[in-house]
């Protein structure tokens, strides 16, 4: 038997518009009478209600209830306009929250868009892990390559070659960085850092790369003094675009963390029966 929150969750389902980007959009005229409203004059003082909500904590309301118009019949199958609104999904929640608590279709309405929007920030939050996951295996499978090329030029005191390049784009050594960012010693530096900061030591450690290779070197101080070179480069590249400089950039729960998590959310398959085939 389907329940009356139930009905209210599939009505709002229902009257749901997807934007040609994917967003997600509700029209003020259909969500009146899903929320219970026989009377359009006191649903939009509702909705002003909600726009003086949204606006108190800082947001734009034209960017969640964009006013529209829509086509009513006005009847003998006359058509006429009317105000409407676009609303945005946590437009509705605010909605849902300044409307008249009495109402059963309001407090499902609440329930339903505070429960939506959970599940939307819940799935940003995964799509930037995601890419920041991918950014981390890319540095990881290109510094390989670095020391490969590294080596072929005759490198052989790893740290200090490395630690060049830190000193090129940070402008202070690696203890130093992590001291700054508030990273324990022990941690891996690229391990806490977000996607901007990645994308920038993928660039240092990639054009390092090519650089060694292209321009033949083949002595060790030589292969030191063009990862410091590269990393400058780079580092001078993010000033002129204006952006935050890496040491700036704040630091982000480790990898490793969220790699746990997500195997642990995973979970794993029972042990298969020893008498099954």
């Amino acid at each position: 038997m389907v329940n009356e929150f139930d009905k209210t969750s599939q009505k709002l389902e229902e009257i749901k518009h997807i934007s040609k980007n994917g967003g997600e959009y509700w029209r003020a005229r259909d969500l009146q009478s899903a929320l219970g409203y026989t009377s359009w004059e006191n649903f939009e003082k509702v909705i002003q209600r909600a726009r003086t909500a949204c606006e108190s904590v800082g947001i734009s309301p034209e960017d969640q209830f964009h006013e529209t118009m829509k086509m009513i019949e006005a009847g003998k199958g006359a058509m006429v306009p009317r105000k409407d609104y676009f609303l945005s999904r946590y437009g509705c929640y605010l909605l849902a929250m300044n409307g008249d608590p009495d109402k059963t279709e309001i407090a499902n309405a609440q329930s339903y868009f505070a429960v939506q929007t959970r599940r939307q920030e819940i799935k940003d939050t995964l799509e930037i892990e995601n890419k920041r996951l991918q950014l981390r295996e890319r540095v990881k499978s290109n510094n390989k390559k670095l020391n490969s090329a590294a080596k072929m030029a005759g490198v052989q005191k790893f740290a200090v070659f490395h630690a060049a390049g830190y000193q090129g784009l940070y402008k202070m050594g690696l203890v130093d960085i992590k001291k700054r960012k508030g990273i324990q010693p022990k941690d891996d530096l690229l391990d806490r850092a977000g996607r901007a900061e990645l994308a920038a030591n993928d660039f240092r450690i990639t054009q390092t790369e090519e650089k060694l290779m292209r321009d033949k070197v083949h002595s060790e101080k030589e292969a030191i003094a063009t990862h410091h070179k590269v990393g400058s480069e780079v580092r001078s590249t993010i000033k002129k675009l204006g952006g935050i400089m890496p040491e700036n950039l704040p630091s982000e729960p480790s990898i490793k963390t969220i790699e746990r998590k997500r195997k642990k959310s995973a979970g794993s398959l029972p042990a298969p029966d020893p008498q099954s085939p």
